[in-house]
């Protein structure tokens, strides 16, 4: 026979907490989401205060979600917990990609504006190849670090660095397509100024 399990009727004026481990993990989620926002925010204003364009700026940042599909990915085969360590990856992730597409739009910049290469095909191809290996060191790099984290597995002490290492490489495996692939493709489509669109236009 099941033994019987007493139920605790507290007096009023009192409450039950989860303190501990588990309460100090939910605090740091909550403050990380909060990093994270103020970074995505962040990451507006710098690009914009450098580019001086919206357009530029929200193009980023729409970009950033596709950049997290393989970190999502990865988390759900990694067990599918949303763990401290598997939020740390996503922000790291945000910042990789961040950084390498500001490096892409910069140096398309550069060559409209240094260079005075014409905006087309020929510009957009260049900068993509010229791009091409630092966008592939910094990934493979940071990959080949934390593979012998994922290799261990999720060990005794290592419950925030395996999610981690996991979310992280996911992230990277689309965050350099897309930087190398998609980029592209949407500055080509949205980066162009009005005086460009009104000579296209004339053009047809």
């Amino acid at each position: 026979m099941a033994p019987e399990v007493q139920a605790t009727v507290l007096e009023r004026g009192y409450h039950p907490e989860i303190l501990g481990e588990y309460a100090e993990r939910q605090q740091s989620k909550n403050r990380l989401l909060g990093v994270a926002v103020l970074s995505i925010i962040g990451i507006f204003l710098i690009v914009y205060s450098d580019f001086a364009s919206v357009r530029l700026a929200l193009l980023l940042l729409l970009c950033l979600p596709i950049a997290l599909t393989g970190g999502i990915f990865s988390a759900l085969l990694g067990g599918g917990v949303l763990s401290l360590g598997s939020m740390v990856g996503f922000v790291t992730v945000l910042g990789i990609v961040s950084r390498n597409g500001i490096m892409l739009i910069s140096h398309y910049r550069h060559l409209e504006t240094g260079e005075k290469m014409q905006f087309g095909e020929e510009l957009i191809l260049r900068g993509a190849m010229e791009r091409l290996s630092p966008i592939l060191m910094t990934s493979l790099t940071t990959a080949l670090a934390l593979v012998p984290i994922v290799i261990g597995g999720n060990r005794p002490g290592q419950e925030i660095e395996h999610p981690m290492a996991i979310v992280i490489i996911g992230g990277l495996v689309t965050s350099t397509l897309l930087n190398l692939l998609f980029m592209p493709a949407l500055y080509w489509k949205f980066a162009k100024t009005k005086s460009q669109r009104n000579l296209e236009n004339r053009a047809v």
